[in-house]
């Protein structure tokens, strides 16, 4: 390969590398952080509180505009503002929640009637347990495709995409 050709070659890859890090630093790919905690934006929580007042803004000044009154109930942190988080629910409805009310426990709601939780990541094993739709459960692990719940004393794995709470690409022990 003569000297102008490798020249070439590595002008278009540095071209390449450049381009590709102006797409993934673009907010759309980043990898956000909250101004606060530090821990990653979007997130998953759960409510500690079986009620909790879901603010028009990050303060108790702002109107109430609704109450969550669900223990446990998933919802998405996506902004941190002092002791207030910015959520959402799965219905994309949200607002601005002091942080005492939520927890880090991971929980999901299922989304579709009489989801199966098999023994293990595999839908040809052995069905431990039937969820209907709209209960909540704790989410124990994540692996690819799959996720290990727990609802009524009951556990087993479902597939993903088939509740709420759990991003699809997500794994996590």
């Amino acid at each position: 390969m003569s000297w102008l050709s490798v020249r070439a070659l590595s002008g278009k890859v540095f071209s390449v590398v450049l381009i590709a890090g102006a797409i993934f630093t673009q907010p759309g790919f980043a990898s956000e952080r909250g101004s606060v905690t530090n821990l990653p934006l979007p997130r998953f929580v759960s409510m500690k509180a079986s009620e909790g007042n879901v603010r028009r803004g990050p303060s108790l000044s702002h109107r109430i505009d609704w109450v969550y009154k669900r223990r446990n109930m998933p919802l998405q942190i996506t902004a941190e503002h002092g002791h207030w988080r910015r959520v959402q629910d799965r219905d994309g409805a949200g607002g601005w929640v002091h942080y005492a009310l939520l927890s880090g426990v991971r929980t999901a709601i299922v989304e579709v009637d009489m989801l199966n939780l098999y023994a293990r990541p595999d839908s040809s094993t052995q069905v431990n347990a039937q969820l209907s739709l709209g209960v909540v459960a704790e989410v124990r692990q994540c692996q690819q495709d799959w996720c290990e719940l727990s609802a009524g004393g009951y556990k087993g794995w479902a597939r993903k995409g088939a509740y709420w709470g759990v991003k699809r690409d997500e794994v996590f022990e």
